[in-house]
Protein backbone atom coordinates (compact mmCIF):
# COMPACT_ATOMS: atom_id res chain seq x y z
CA UNK A 1 0.00 0.00 0.00
CA UNK A 2 1.51 3.36 -0.97
CA UNK A 3 2.18 5.77 2.00
CA UNK A 4 -0.43 8.32 0.08
CA UNK A 5 -3.25 6.02 0.76
CA UNK A 6 -2.35 5.12 4.37
CA UNK A 7 -2.86 9.03 5.15
CA UNK A 8 -5.84 9.37 2.81
CA UNK A 9 -7.63 6.15 4.67
CA UNK A 10 -6.26 7.77 8.41
CA UNK A 11 -7.91 11.74 7.45
CA UNK A 12 -10.84 9.98 6.41
CA UNK A 13 -10.96 8.03 10.13
CA UNK A 14 -10.18 11.20 11.59
CA UNK A 15 -13.19 12.57 9.60
CA UNK A 16 -15.57 9.63 10.60
CA UNK A 17 -14.65 9.70 14.26
CA UNK A 18 -14.75 13.10 14.63
CA UNK A 19 -18.25 13.35 13.07
CA UNK A 20 -19.39 10.36 15.90
CA UNK A 21 -17.27 12.88 18.55
CA UNK A 22 -19.48 15.35 17.88
CA UNK A 23 -22.50 13.79 19.81
CA UNK A 24 -20.35 11.77 22.09
CA UNK A 25 -18.63 14.30 24.37
CA UNK A 26 -15.34 12.07 25.41
CA UNK A 27 -13.88 12.70 21.93
CA UNK A 28 -12.89 16.16 20.59
CA UNK A 29 -15.42 15.73 17.62
CA UNK A 30 -14.49 19.20 14.97
CA UNK A 31 -10.91 18.88 15.99
CA UNK A 32 -10.85 15.96 15.01
CA UNK A 33 -12.61 16.71 11.59
CA UNK A 34 -10.79 19.24 10.93
CA UNK A 35 -7.38 17.51 11.27
CA UNK A 36 -8.47 14.95 8.83
CA UNK A 37 -9.46 17.44 6.63
CA UNK A 38 -6.02 19.78 7.14
CA UNK A 39 -4.29 15.05 6.96
CA UNK A 40 -5.91 14.76 3.29
CA UNK A 41 -4.98 18.35 2.07
CA UNK A 42 -1.23 18.04 3.28
CA UNK A 43 -1.12 14.85 1.42
CA UNK A 44 -2.66 16.09 -1.79
CA UNK A 45 -0.12 19.09 -1.59
CA UNK A 46 -2.51 21.73 -1.21
CA UNK A 47 -3.56 21.96 -4.71
CA UNK A 48 -7.14 20.94 -4.14
CA UNK A 49 -7.72 22.56 -1.11
CA UNK A 50 -5.63 26.00 -0.58
CA UNK A 51 -5.28 27.88 2.57
CA UNK A 52 -8.27 30.08 1.99
CA UNK A 53 -10.87 26.86 2.48
CA UNK A 54 -8.47 25.90 5.89
CA UNK A 55 -8.85 28.97 7.00
CA UNK A 56 -12.36 29.04 7.25
CA UNK A 57 -12.73 25.76 7.92
CA UNK A 58 -10.29 26.62 11.20
CA UNK A 59 -12.51 29.50 12.34
CA UNK A 60 -15.68 26.85 12.55
CA UNK A 61 -13.59 24.58 14.08
CA UNK A 62 -12.97 26.86 16.74
CA UNK A 63 -16.47 28.48 16.55
CA UNK A 64 -17.56 24.69 17.69
CA UNK A 65 -15.62 24.36 20.90
CA UNK A 66 -17.00 27.39 22.07
CA UNK A 67 -20.62 26.33 21.23
CA UNK A 68 -21.29 23.51 23.59
CA UNK A 69 -20.13 26.16 26.96
CA UNK A 70 -22.39 28.59 25.41
CA UNK A 71 -25.49 26.24 24.90
CA UNK A 72 -25.12 24.69 28.05
CA UNK A 73 -24.46 27.88 30.53
CA UNK A 74 -27.25 29.38 28.52
CA UNK A 75 -29.99 26.56 28.98
CA UNK A 76 -28.57 26.19 32.39
CA UNK A 77 -28.74 30.27 32.59
CA UNK A 78 -32.30 30.47 31.23
CA UNK A 79 -33.83 28.48 34.22
CA UNK A 80 -31.74 29.29 36.95
CA UNK A 81 -29.33 26.81 37.37
CA UNK A 82 -26.43 26.69 40.22
CA UNK A 83 -23.20 26.61 39.65
CA UNK A 84 -23.46 23.02 41.64
CA UNK A 85 -26.13 21.95 38.77
CA UNK A 86 -23.64 23.30 36.06
CA UNK A 87 -20.60 21.14 37.68
CA UNK A 88 -23.19 18.30 37.81
CA UNK A 89 -24.03 18.28 34.61
CA UNK A 90 -20.69 17.85 33.36
CA UNK A 91 -19.63 15.34 35.90
CA UNK A 92 -23.08 13.44 34.69
CA UNK A 93 -22.33 13.89 31.33
CA UNK A 94 -18.93 12.06 31.88
CA UNK A 95 -20.35 9.36 34.04
CA UNK A 96 -23.15 8.75 31.73
CA UNK A 97 -20.25 7.67 29.21
CA UNK A 98 -19.94 4.18 30.63
CA UNK A 99 -23.61 3.58 30.11
CA UNK A 100 -23.13 4.22 26.05
CA UNK A 101 -25.43 6.06 23.93
CA UNK A 102 -28.39 6.53 26.38
CA UNK A 103 -26.09 7.92 29.40
CA UNK A 104 -24.65 10.11 27.15
CA UNK A 105 -28.17 11.79 26.71
CA UNK A 106 -29.19 10.66 30.62
CA UNK A 107 -26.15 11.77 32.11
CA UNK A 108 -26.47 15.53 31.85
CA UNK A 109 -30.00 15.90 33.09
CA UNK A 110 -29.33 13.89 36.24
CA UNK A 111 -26.08 15.66 37.19
CA UNK A 112 -28.01 18.85 36.98
CA UNK A 113 -30.80 17.53 38.58
CA UNK A 114 -28.54 16.60 41.75
CA UNK A 115 -27.05 19.51 41.73
CA UNK A 116 -29.78 21.58 41.82
CA UNK A 117 -31.55 19.17 44.37
CA UNK A 118 -27.81 19.93 46.52
CA UNK A 119 -27.96 23.71 46.20
CA UNK A 120 -32.04 24.02 46.90
CA UNK A 121 -33.57 20.87 48.41
CA UNK A 122 -36.22 21.83 45.77
CA UNK A 123 -37.50 18.93 43.31
CA UNK A 124 -39.56 21.28 40.87
CA UNK A 125 -36.95 23.55 40.91
CA UNK A 126 -34.20 21.04 40.27
CA UNK A 127 -36.30 19.31 37.77
CA UNK A 128 -36.64 22.65 35.35
CA UNK A 129 -33.12 23.00 35.74
CA UNK A 130 -32.54 19.73 35.15
CA UNK A 131 -34.68 19.83 32.21
CA UNK A 132 -33.36 23.56 31.21
CA UNK A 133 -29.00 22.11 30.79
CA UNK A 134 -30.42 18.86 28.92
CA UNK A 135 -31.96 21.25 26.23
CA UNK A 136 -28.59 23.27 26.00
CA UNK A 137 -26.57 20.16 25.35
CA UNK A 138 -29.03 18.75 22.87
CA UNK A 139 -28.55 22.14 21.34
CA UNK A 140 -24.91 22.22 21.01
CA UNK A 141 -24.89 19.20 19.99
CA UNK A 142 -27.43 20.50 16.76
CA UNK A 143 -25.22 23.22 15.98
CA UNK A 144 -21.80 20.99 16.11
CA UNK A 145 -23.64 18.56 13.71
CA UNK A 146 -24.62 21.42 11.51
CA UNK A 147 -21.15 22.56 11.83
CA UNK A 148 -19.45 19.46 10.78
CA UNK A 149 -21.37 19.32 8.10
CA UNK A 150 -20.99 22.45 6.63
CA UNK A 151 -17.53 21.53 7.07
CA UNK A 152 -17.34 18.45 5.31
CA UNK A 153 -19.60 20.18 2.70
CA UNK A 154 -17.41 22.88 2.20
CA UNK A 155 -14.29 20.55 1.75
CA UNK A 156 -15.77 18.58 -0.68
CA UNK A 157 -16.81 21.26 -2.52
CA UNK A 158 -13.33 23.02 -2.50
CA UNK A 159 -12.20 19.20 -3.42
CA UNK A 160 -13.94 18.35 -6.38
CA UNK A 161 -14.36 21.68 -7.75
Amino acid sequence: MNLDTFYYILAGVLVVVGMVGTVLPALPGLPLVFAGMMLASWVSGFEKVGWVVLVILGVLTVLSMGVDFVATAMGAKRVGASKLAIVGSIIGTFAGLAFGPIGVFIGPFVGALAGELIHTRQLGQATKVGVGTWVGIVAGTVLKLGLAFAMVGLFAFAWFF
